[in-house]
């Protein structure tokens, strides 16, 4: 258990806007393995989890995102376990506080009434999630999901995403954030990062303009995935990720994918530690795991290692 932990939960960390947090981030296993498999799977990975200097879990909440992108999927979407009934019912033995991702748009009002209602917030916080285009169909919109919060568990810590391309684009990113902060989010989880000049880019615009406004920045929690085949990095870019040619280039024609990738990914969790520290934005790292490649889990710990190691450097202030 790490420093952080030790002196205070995950989410009295986020609530305070301390710099330091540690996730790391899994997508629960396929709905249709057995229960004995499901197991199985939660017990490898809570030993592989107790031994990383962690301070909570990411549990990711998927949706098939094809209205997003008319292209062929390069991994086929499956549905996956529920987050909040994997993490209930198969991580018993976590000690440490998870962040449960809910696409809310999947969910009727009284699904999400549900949950809420049973959601214990001394082991869970939550990310609530908007539909992947304007044109998805939504059971629940964000703003009433945020409504259901308040008034059936006020003591649920919420976050919410931020996304560096969407900025690119539209330059709108840091308001959308800012306006997600009104509706009681106190934290925000990024899209996976390769382009390190679109999230600068935000982090700066969400700075300036929370002086402006005479608030507190929330905590920003950077997510780094390594990327260790070419399939891999085309299903990152039909996600919407952003990374930019050079860096593609260099991944592309490496003798070892993965460990250039590991290099790239390292060298922007140290970028984007020391622009946050001097801009005073509060931040995170979250370690995305979602691979089913043996060498990419077990590269996926090492990072987590490394960054760890960077934020005992970087972060003094998680030991106070």
């Amino acid at each position: 258990m790490s420093d952080l932990v030790a002196a205070q939960t995950l989410r009295t960390a986020l609530r305070r806007r301390r710099s330091g947090v540690l996730l790391f981030s899994l997508t629960p296993p396929r709905r249709s393995e057995s229960e004995d498999r499901i197991r199985e799977i939660a017990a490898v990975t809570l030993e592989r989890l107790t031994a990383l200097d962690l301070d909570g879990l990411i549990l990711y909440d998927l949706d098939d995102e094809a209205d997003r992108n008319a292209a062929e999927r390069p991994f086929p979407y499956l549905p996956t376990l529920d987050p909040g009934r994997y993490h209930a019912e198969f991580f018993g033995g976590w000690d440490r506080q998870s962040i449960i991702y809910r696409c809310v748009g999947k969910y009727d009002e009284q699904e999400l009434r549900t949950w809420l209602t049973h959601a214990d917030p001394n082991r869970v916080l939550s990310v609530f999630v908007g539909p992947s285009s304007g044109d998805k169909a939504v059971r629940t919109g964000l703003r009433r999901a945020h409504e259901l919060r308040r008034e059936l568990n006020p003591d649920l810590v919420t976050g919410a995403v931020a996304i560096s391309e969407r900025h690119a684009r539209r330059q709108d990113e840091h308001l959308r954030m800012l306006a997600k902060q009104d509706l009681g989010c106190d934290f925000f989880v990024s899209q996976v990062i390769y382009d390190i000049a679109a999230t600068k880019n935000l982090i700066s615009d969400y700075a300036h303009e929370c002086r402006t406004r005479g608030i507190e920045p929330r905590t920003v929690i950077f997510t780094l995935s390594l990327c260790g085949s070419l399939k891999t990095l085309e299903f990152l870019r039909w996600l919407g990720v952003e990374v930019p040619r050079w860096l593609q280039q260099s991944i592309s024609h490496a003798g070892d994918p993965l460990g250039e990738s590991f290099r790239h990914v390292l060298h922007i969790a140290r970028d984007l530690a020391g622009f946050c520290e001097d801009l005073g934005v509060p931040h995170g790292f979250n370690i995305e795991s979602v691979s089913i490649r043996k060498a990419e889990i077990e590269a996926a710990a090492e990072l987590a290692t490394e960054v760890a190691a960077l934020r005992r450097l970087s972060s003094p202030v998680i030991r106070a």
